[in-house]
Formats: C-alpha cells, sequence, structure tokens
C-alpha cells in the first residue's frame, strides 16, 4: 500500500511552496538502492512533508506511460492502479461527445479529463475528500464536488462510474455485490438515467442483466476492461473495441455477419485480439475478414490473407501433435527459440519447452490446439502484419 495523504499533504503539493519542492527533489534517483539516501535528501530539503514529496515523485514516473498530461498530477497509489488509461478514457469520452456527463466515482480525474474534452456539460464527483481535492488540481476547469455516488446529485446527465474493485488489503474483488459501489445499488440509483459503468474484464454478463450493451476494450494487445452501457447511450448488444497507443482503433459488434465456416488450415493462423474472443465476437471478426475456424468451439482461425494490423502465423508445418514428434520436427528445422501458444489443450508451455530440449540458431512459434478430438502442432513464423 502507498502512502497514506492527507488533506494537508495536498494544500502544501499545490502550493508554491509544494511546488518548490517537488522540483527540488526531482532530480533524486528514487530507486531501491537509494531509497535511504533519497528520503535523508528529501528531509533535508522539505522536512515532515518528505514523504508526500516521495511518494508524488515515484506516482508521476509511473503514471507516465499510463495518463497523458500527468507530469504535474497529484495521485495515490490506490487511484493511479485503478485509473482508466489516458487511450481506453478518450474512446469512452468520444462515444459521450456532446452529451451532458457526471463521472460519479472520478476519483484523481483520469476519465474525467477526457470527459471534458468531449462533454457539452461535465460535472466530477468523489466521496473521498483527498481525492476530490486531487481531481481538482489535475482537472482545474472541471466542476468537482464531494458527493456519495449512491446519492445522485445531478439530473438528466449520462452517469459515468468506476466502482472500485480492491480491498483495504489490495486484493481483488469479484463479486460485483462486494464492488463499491455494489453495482446493483449503482443501478438501482440511477434507474432512470443512462448509466456507463466500467469493470473487470472477466465479469459474467448473466450478473448485469441490466446492461444493454457490454463492450470488451483493449489496448496494446491488453484487455483492459468490460465497459457496460445502459440506455440510449448503448448501440450494440455485444461489441469488441481494439485500441493502439498510435491512435488507431477497429471495432466489431454482433449486428454485423457471422457467416464463418470451418475448414483444413490455410497459410496462415490468426488469434483473435483478447477483447474479440472474451465479447464472443470470433465468427464476426472471420467473417469480416474472410477466415474460418480450425475447430468451431476454438477461437483461433486460419485463412490465406491475415488481416492488417494484427499478429499473424504463417504455417511451416503442422500435424497431429506427439511431443516426441514435435521435437524431432523443431531439431531438424534448426529452431532454439520457440514461443508456445495453447488453445483447447491441457499443456504447460513452461514446462513443455525445456522438454523439447531445443538447439538451433532460428526461432518460431508453436500453436497447439484441437482439431475435433485431434491435438494439432502447428509450426510457425510470427509476423506483425502492417
Amino acid at each position: 500500500m502507498g502512502y497514506a495523504f492527507t488533506l494537508d499533504d495536498v494544500a502544501f503539493l499545490r502550493s508554491a511552496d509544494g511546488v518548490a519542492a517537488l522540483r527540488a527533489c526531482a532530480g533524486l534517483e528514487l530507486s531501491e538502492r537509494s531509497r535511504l539516501r533519497d528520503v535523508a535528501t528529501a528531509r533535508e530539503i522539505v522536512g515532515v512533508r518528505a514523504p508526500a514529496v516521495l511518494e508524488t515523485l515515484l506516482l508521476r514516473r509511473r503514471a507516465r506511460d499510463k495518463l497523458a498530461g500527468a507530469e504535474d498530477w497529484l495521485l495515490t497509489d490506490d487511484a493511479l492502479q485503478q485509473a482508466t488509461p489516458t487511450v481506453v478514457a478518450r474512446h469512452r469520452a468520444e462515444r459521450l461527445a456532446g452529451r451532458d456527463v457526471h463521472d460519479v466515482t472520478c476519483s484523481i480525474g483520469a476519465d474525467l479529463v477526457e470527459l471534458r474534452r468531449t462533454a457539452n456539460r461535465c460535472l466530477g464527483s468523489d466521496l473521498d475528500p483527498v481525492r476530490v481535492a486531487m481531481a481538482r488540481h489535475n482537472v482545474p476547469d472541471a466542476v468537482v464536488v464531494r458527493a456519495d455516488a449512491l446519492r445522485p446529485v445531478s439530473r438528466h446527465t449520462v452517469i459515468v462510474a468506476d466502482p472500485a474493485r480492491r480491498d483495504a488489503r489490495g486484493r481483488r474483488r469479484w463479486n460485483p455485490a462486494d464492488f463499491v459501489p455494489a453495482l446493483d445499488e449503482l443501478r438501482q440509483a440511477y434507474a432512470q438515467r443512462d448509466l456507463v459503468v466500467k469493470c473487470a474484464p472477466g465479469i459474467d454478463p448473466d450478473a448485469v442483466p441490466w446492461a444493454n450493451e457490454r463492450e470488451l476494450v483493449s489496448l496494446d494487445g491488453q484487455v483492459r476492461e468490460a465497459c457496460l452501457w445502459r440506455g440510449s447511450v448503448a448501440t450494440a448488444k455485444r461489441r469488441a473495441t481494439v485500441l493502439r497507443s498510435d491512435g488507431t482503433s477497429w471495432s466489431v459488434t454482433e449486428d454485423e455477419p457471422d457467416e464463418c465456416p470451418v475448414g483444413e488450415p490455410g497459410e496462415w493462423i490468426i488469434d483473435p485480439d483478447g477483447a474479440v474472443v472474451r465479447a464472443g465476437l470470433v465468427r464476426h471478426y472471420a467473417a469480416r475478414h474472410g477466415l474460418w475456424q480450425l475447430d468451431e468451439h476454438i477461437a483461433y482461425l486460419t485463412g490465406d490473407r491475415p488481416p492488417p494490423g494484427t499478429r499473424a502465423f504463417e504455417i511451416r508445418e503442422f500435424g497431429r501433435y506427439r511431443e516426441k514428434d514435435l521435437r524431432a520436427t523443431l531439431r531438424r528445422l534448426g529452431i532454439g527459440r520457440v514461443e508456445i501458444l495453447v488453445r483447447g489443450l491441457d499443456i504447460d508451455p513452461n514446462t513443455l519447452r525445456p522438454r523439447l530440449k531445443l538447439s538451433g540458431d532460428d526461432d518460431a512459434t508453436v500453436v497447439l490446439t484441437r482439431i475435433g478430438r485431434s491435438p494439432t502442432a502447428f509450426v510457425c513464423r510470427a509476423h506483425r502484419i502492417p
């Protein structure tokens, strides 16, 4: 757990003295090996405020790859962990462009800063007074008030919420009833309002039957969240959205065709983005790009032309999977480094890899999967398709 900031800490960090203290300590190494030296130096410079200054500098460094423009932000460790990455927050804000929006769990303002740029009018609120003070600093041109998310303080706004999913010890909560605020209580508090709720990607759709749309969102190949949309803001029952840090993005929804045959392997294997898989839209994605399935129950796709912007695997050889046969094939091909992908088989890549006794100068990706009842091994070359 990180340092527990107080309102006095926030007031100091926002003051001219605080800004000067942060600037004076900005050159410290702030590593494990330099901890004692850094603490001693900071105490000499800022005295009793050293812990707040050092924690702020550490958090700002950690935030660089997650939150754009956060170089001067005030943050807490817990808030940074749960904060929505800027690219994802921007996508959500764009879907709400022109609306009146109320972020009822605004925390330090990671979503609020993007909503403020696109919304017609924007309000942020949080129950934690420290986070309210930080949000006012981080998003100075937004209105931020202290309020309980379950006690509405706005009218005719789209409600955006990001319930806390960790307990006091930092452990994840998996039951929606244990979120803070609980999902059903949030739904009831805004029964007649458009509602947008950020959740963990693994949330059970049966636990949120009130959601008109469930959007799975990935960023740079990692599934980041499930976003639940209710009311007029929902535009599809299921959606997968794939975002990249370079600004490119695409989506697929269940409204698209899903005619997808099952057939023999083509020239390539395509592993759909995790957002597509979790949203149950593999067939829709395949139909869009002229691909087909190796097995109707397995998410791997195949085809003769991989979609753009994907990591795809060019098939070199394939056949029924037997460990000794795979070992012999890799030895014959001179494979010394191997990536192992598994779907539909009970195989641990980390256990299998040393048993393959690799030696050689080439590398390969091995895809292990099931076609019907037959375990199958594909030896491939991985490519990033532009």
